[in-house]
C-alpha cells in the first residue's frame, strides 16, 4: 500500500512525533483508510486524521487512517461518507472515532496509557 512521504517537518505551531507516536502514525498509515475496510473495498492512499477534543488535537496517538480524497474530505462527488465536514454522518455510519480508535489500537498492537487516561 503506497504512503505518504514522512520527511516532511511538522508545520508550524506542531509538534514533531515522538518515536512512539510515529510507529503509530506509520502503522496506521500502512494498515490503510479504517473506512474503505469498513466498506469491503480496497483502502486508498491514506492520510493522518487527528482526533479532536474542544477543537483541539489530541495527540499524534489520538489519530485515525482515512483515504484522502474520500473519507477524509472532499469525497462527496465521488460518494464517500466524509469526515470533514460531516462528523455526525461519518460516525452514524462507521461508529464513532474513539470505536475506531480502539478497534485500531487491538487490532494492530498498540495499547499505550495516553489513550485510556484521555478517554476516562
Amino acid at each position: 500500500m503506497p504512503s505518504f512521504p514522512k520527511g516532511i517537518k511538522a508545520r508550524t505551531g506542531k509538534r514533531t512525533p515522538t518515536v512512539e507516536e510515529k510507529r503509530w502514525m506509520d502503522a496506521i498509515v500502512n494498515y490503510g483508510c479504517i473506512a474503505c475496510r469498513i466498506d469491503g473495498h480496497e483502502p486508498r492512499p491514506t492520510t493522518v486524521h487527528h482526533i479532536l477534543r474542544g477543537g483541539v488535537r489530541m495527540g499524534h496517538l489520538f489519530s485515525l487512517p482515512l483515504c484522502d480524497v474520500g473519507h477524509h474530505q472532499k469525497g462527496e462527488h465521488l460518494g464517500f461518507v466524509c469526515r470533514h465536514p460531516n462528523k455526525a454522518a461519518f460516525e452514524a455510519k462507521y461508529g464513532t472515532e474513539w470505536e475506531l480508535l480502539a478497534h485500531l489500537k487491538t487490532k494492530l498492537g498498540f495499547f499505550d496509557h495516553a489513550t485510556y487516561e484521555a478517554a476516562a
